[in-house]
């Protein structure tokens, strides 16, 4: 269990919001809407889930049986990747709206994945926006394959006498849409479930994720609001440079992770070589990536 009384904070602010963003895993562990008086982020309880937003990089989700091959080889790398919990990130740089932070590979990363990188990540504050921007460089002089999203959970039930069943998710376009299937192994299975037919909203409830995460692959929306029927819109998520979405929560518990994904966790069917995983990205040697998402207080 990580000591949270040791952990370092860094936080910006501006008339309507402070954010902050612990160094252990760049991880956003608070958003305070100075108007309102609520914090969005879900705070960590270690008897129910005991992150706030996690960092997803190399892979997303689980990797079947531990482990991937490259080249031949193989290897090992923990459930959505190293940078979550890892003490190693520092901070690189910061202004009065922003947070930069920055984690340059290691004897101890070329164990687990053997790529040479700069994984950087930016919250940038903007009015009632904090924009979340990923950066990834190649130092090698080879391809590297990476996944990398985001996992940030937000409180819900933020009003009293508010229940689960009071929020919902509220799509900026109808659609249909089919969530993936994950097995016992946590693998993406080849079964579909429908969640919309020809609508926008999805209801949230207690027993909505006892099955695990409601996946989206190449979803169409690229913007969802979170609404509380009694108290109006509590923020937005926009995700334009991410093609598929997670949702997911503890079942019962007082918040909802929105995930905006460039990966996803291995099928059932993968051969577990990592240049062929499903979403995989490869980013040519000496060569640079950019994915941003954002988030909006209301």
């Amino acid at each position: 269990m990580k000591n949270s009384a040791k952990v370092k904070k860094h936080s910006i602010e501006n008339e309507f919001l402070k954010v902050t963003v612990q160094e252990t895993g760049a991880e956003l562990c608070s958003i305070i809407n100075k108007e309102k008086d609520l914090e969005h982020i879900w705070q960590a309880d270690p008897n129910i889930w005991e992150s706030h937003a996690p960092n997803l990089f190399p892979i997303i989700g689980v990797i079947k049986d531990g482990k991937y091959f490259y080249e031949g080889k193989e290897y090992s790398v923990p459930k959505h990747g190293f940078i979550r919990h890892n003490e190693m990130i520092r901070l690189k740089e910061r202004t009065e709206h922003q947070l930069v932070f920055e984690l340059l590979y290691s004897e101890e990363t070329l164990k687990m994945y053997p790529f040479k990188f700069n994984f950087r990540i930016a919250f940038t504050l903007m009015g009632k926006t904090v924009e979340v921007s990923h950066h990834i460089i190649n130092l090698d002089d080879k391809p590297i394959y990476f996944s990398v999203g985001g996992h940030p959970a937000f409180n819900i039930q933020l009003f009293e006498n508010e229940e689960i069943e009071d929020y919902s998710l509220q799509f900026d376009r109808s659609m249909d849409l089919n969530t993936y299937l994950l097995n016992d192994d946590g693998l993406v299975s080849s079964e579909t479930k429908n969640v919309l037919k020809k609508d926008s909203k999805i209801q949230l409830t207690r027993h909505i994720f006892d099955n695990d995460a409601l996946i989206f692959k190449n979803i169409r929306s690229k913007k969802v609001d979170l609404v509380s029927s009694k108290n109006g819109k509590i923020l937005s998520i926009a995700y334009k440079d991410f093609k598929n979405l997670g949702i997911w929560a503890k079942p019962g518990a007082p918040y909802v992770c929105i995930e905006p994904w460039l990966g996803i966790a291995d099928l059932e069917g993968t051969d577990q070589n990592l240049k062929k995983k499903e979403g995989i990205i490869r980013l040519e040697a000496k060569n640079e990536f950019n994915a941003d998402y954002s988030i909006h207080i209301f």
